[in-house]
């Protein structure tokens, strides 16, 4: 049974939408990724001009973050301090995605920019999880003890000015590494419509 979206100007087959939504959903439930990562690239699919796909992504982002933050704010893991140190970086940058958004529309390269940005994105996503699957079995099968971070070690991001201390989470950090890791998820989910949470965890 087909239906008209008339902003995305195409008819579309209701049963594979449903489908979609659906699959999306599943796995959003049984794995805990946000389903905008997922349902932006089926609906490019399916031929949903990139654009339409990524608000439609962003849409459904919505709804799942604020199922998630309840559900969270439940069980008592819902750390606000952090979460606001990242959406003060989320907005600054989301506001300089929407602007490259349009610029890219006035210049007709928005669909081949979103595109290629997915392929990127999730091609680097998945490189580095078959990079740690194969060092992970490499490891089993030499029987090598896995290497543990020992307590009080240290890297170049504890050394950075301006530590805040974020209790529920048991951290004491620079708020520079979590104001960047907010802006650059906010600039990915203002240009591509995903949700933070696959990058972010």
């Amino acid at each position: 049974m087909g239906i008209y979206l008339p902003i995305a100007e195409i008819s579309v087959n209701i049963f594979v939408l449903l489908a979609m939504g659906a699959a999306v959903g599943f796995l959003s439930g049984m794995f805990g990724v946000g389903g905008g990562f997922l349902i932006t690239p089926l609906l490019i699919f399916y031929n949903i001009p990139p654009a339409i796909a990524v608000a439609t992504g962003a849409n459904q982002v919505i709804a799942s973050s604020v199922s998630g933050v309840l559900s969270h704010m439940k069980r008592g893991t819902l750390d606000f301090k952090l979460g606001g140190v990242l959406l003060a970086g989320g907005i600054v940058r989301s506001t300089g995605g929407i602007f490259v958004f349009a610029f890219l529309r006035r210049l007709g390269q928005l669909d081949l920019f979103i595109s290629l940005l997915y392929v990127v994105l999730l091609g680097t996503v998945g490189g580095l999880m078959l990079v740690e699957s194969v060092n992970a079995l490499r490891a089993t099968r030499s029987g090598a003890a896995p290497v543990l971070k020992k307590s009080g070690q240290h890297n170049w991001i504890h050394r950075l000015p301006l530590k805040m201390r974020f209790r529920a989470s048991k951290l004491f950090v620079s708020v520079i590494p979590v104001l960047g890791l907010g802006a650059g998820i906010g600039f990915l989910s203002s240009i591509m419509g995903v949700g933070g949470g696959f990058i972010m965890v």
